[in-house]
């Protein structure tokens, strides 16, 4: 079947059960008469007709020739599909998915069998749907995605407030105020349009209204009850990404039914992914679906449960294109052995807990604009999008390493600390970083953790502090494989700040730590083998559009030394490109802007404005969308404002406001 043709049908209108039309491209395999073919739905919101057109352009031409239907669907109130969008992984929007894999399953070409994938958001949504059993559902490839939507997403980190929360909700109000594609739609694309705008919400303020780990966030978090999903899935991501943990935590939870694939990567399908080195995801997947939605036999029952890239060493750089390291399997995945650390008298990082002594209490008060170097939370590039040299942000953290390490260690797993604190109010945040030390003294990343104290009993109750008595806190940081090498030393640097990813809480009081009580436990990463992962044939597999104007990107640190005020700027363009073929052109531009004063928590505001512009021959339409976010001690403030303009006359305004009270946060 490697080489069968097949068709591409650009619109394909499936009918819910309400009336409401879902838009459907389709890659459809020739000869389904005769052979019904197994089916596999991506299901998003990012517009199949220019957002996610390049990437879906790369893959299911490689399914369909391969005998597998690709199904590309609009989420209600996206792209060319009717309706409004109503939040993220909605009751509704799972419930429509089940419906559409009903509806491919029914259809004539179809052997009943369907696989559901995707990044991100499709990452996502394919796991919960996939925990509502619908029957002709019978596996998923989920990618950078979550088990956990509290502490795993977007939104909030261990109670901790994500700036990522602003900058989403920023693009989300971007996506939704586009207007359909009248190629596709017709006449009714204008009323659409207008339907969107008057009716879209700012989810900013839904998020802001579940500061806790509530029944908001438990659903769609499969984790809530791993024993009841019903499928095999293979679970997959990048170390230079923020859902790095989920391969880890999909095969503990789902035993069996998961396998594990964690690359180097940032935020992208591991074909196209940087840094190098890729993954061939088409073989992947193709011998998954086969698999499951075929019944063929095949090695994909005895692929290992976990499969990892340790990366060896890598120096941060303007542009990581590929990190050093070797791939390892492990063909059960186990609690990983820990190897403890803590504070000796002399102030270095010392393996064994028995010659801990710490150096007593230690005051610490990070200046609030610490954390500058922290990178993207979830990162689509490998430059300053990634973690820099952590020496920036070290500057403002209590640090304590090791001596050069006399021979070569490595981890795979969430390393844990735990530690004895105090502070003056009700709440602090406390942020670890695991960093090697190169010979000449750069600083990379390796893992991080943050915690909102009056989250350290758990995040669906925050707890606050006993001001100024210690408490016993546990912080487990995120995943990480990775080679410290001889000679390089392992520091722990701990902050009460990292801004911008992290926003800070009400007050600034600064924390004191019992170094004596300090212990580190790092993921040995015990019996593996070594393995090959084929990269893929194609090192350049994205299809290649007319540009009409090339693409920017500055990301600068402005410190401005009179006013006392630290600006963290943002500014993305991806350049005007058109579709070949449809002669669809789009061009998007994120403006972002995070300001603090570094002694003032009340000073923080955040600005996200994005321009999105879409064209083809005398048609155009432009929107303009802003977002912010501002504090008081007691108060998240938000607004946001849209714009849509039909060439140059605005058509539409909308603004939204709101106050919300903080939560322990």
């Amino acid at each position: 079947m490697a080489d069968r043709n097949f068709t591409v049908i650009e619109n394909e209108w499936i009918t819910l059960k309400d009336g409401t039309r879902l838009a459907a491209r389709i890659w459809m395999p020739e000869g389904t008469e005769q052979n019904p073919v197994p089916a596999v739905l991506e299901y998003l919101p990012y517009r199949k007709r220019d957002g996610t057109c390049a990437r879906d352009e790369s893959t299911y031409p490689v399914f369909a020739a391969a005998g597998i239907a690709g199904v590309r669907v609009d989420i209600r109130g996206s792209g060319e599909s009717e309706g409004v969008i109503d939040g993220e992984y909605t009751p509704r929007e799972l419930s429509d998915g089940c419906e559409i894999i009903e509806w491919i399953a029914s259809q004539p070409w179809s052997n009943g069998k369907v696989g559901m994938m995707g990044i991100s958001w499709g990452g996502f949504n394919c796991l919960q749907v996939a925990a509502l059993k619908p029957p002709a559902l019978k596996a998923v490839i989920s990618i950078a995605s979550t088990v956990d939507r509290y502490n795993d997403d977007i939104h909030y980190k261990n109670g901790c407030h994500l700036s990522a929360q602003l900058s989403w909700a920023a693009t989300m109000l971007a996506y939704q105020s586009r207007s359909p594609d009248p190629a596709l739609v017709g006449e009714q694309w204008k009323e659409m349009w207008l339907e969107r705008l008057e009716n879209e919400a700012f989810f900013m303020e839904e998020w802001l209204e579940h500061q806790r780990r509530d029944d908001f966030w438990r659903h769609g978090s499969i984790s809530e009850n791993f024993d009841g999903f019903p499928i095999p899935a293979l679970v997959i991501a990048g170390w230079a990404d923020g859902y790095r943990n989920t391969p880890i935590k999909a095969v503990e939870g789902l035993g069996g039914k998961a396998r594990a694939l964690i690359g180097p990567w940032v935020h992208k399908y591991p074909h196209f992914a940087w840094p190098k080195p890729r993954a061939d995801f088409h073989s992947e997947a193709i011998r998954w679906w086969n698999r499951w939605l075929r019944d063929e036999k095949n090695d994909a029952e005895q692929l290992p449960q976990m499969r990892a890239y340790i990366l060896d060493g890598p120096s941060p750089a303007l542009r990581r294109n590929e990190d050093p390291g070797r791939w390892i399997a492990k063909d059960v995945w186990t609690s990983p052995e820990m190897r403890n650390f803590a504070i000796a008298g002399d102030g270095s990082l010392t393996a064994g807990a028995s010659s801990a002594k710490g150096v007593g209490d230690v005051y610490l008060r990070s200046p609030l604009d610490t954390g500058t170097a922290a990178g993207e939370y979830f990162t689509l590039k490998p430059d300053a999008e990634m973690a820099g040299d952590q020496r920036i942000d070290d500057a403002g953290s209590l640090t304590f390493e090791t001596h050069p390490l006399l021979e070569a260690q490595d981890y795979l797993g969430q390393p844990v600390l735990s530690l004895d604190v105090a502070c003056g109010a009700d709440t602090a945040n406390l942020v670890a970083r695991l960093v090697d030390i190169h010979p000449d003294g750069t600083a990379t990343r390796v893992a991080f953790g943050v915690l909102n104290l009056a989250h350290r009993n758990g995040n669906a109750r925050p707890i606050p502090m006993e001001k100024n008595h210690k408490a016993r806190v546990t912080l487990v940081l995120d995943a990480c494989g990775y080679r410290f090498r001889a000679g390089h030393r392992i520091r722990l640097s701990l902050s009460t700040s990292y801004w911008p990813m992290i926003l800070p809480p009400p007050t600034d009081p600064g924390l004191t730590i019992d170094t004596a009580t300090l212990s580190l436990s790092l993921p040995l990463l015990g019996d593996h083998r070594e393995i090959v992962v084929p990269q893929p044939a194609n090192p350049n597999p994205l299809p290649h559009y007319v540009e009409h104007s090339p693409g920017k990107t500055r990301r600068t640190v402005e410190r401005d030394m009179t006013k006392g005020l630290t600006h963290y700027r943002i500014y993305e363009d991806t350049g005007l490109s058109e579709h070949p073929d449809t002669g669809y052109a789009t061009q998007d531009i994120r403006d972002e802007t995070w300001s603090i004063a570094p002694g003032d928590p009340h000073s923080m505001t955040g600005r996200s404005t994005w321009t999105c512009v879409a064209r083809r021959d005398d048609w155009s339409v432009r929107t303009v969308s802003t977002s912010r976010l501002a504090c008081t001690q007691t108060e998240w403030i938000t607004s946001a404002k849209v714009e849509a303009f039909e060439g140059e006359q605005k058509i539409f305004e909308k603004s939204f406001e709101k106050r919300i009270k903080r939560d322990f946060m």
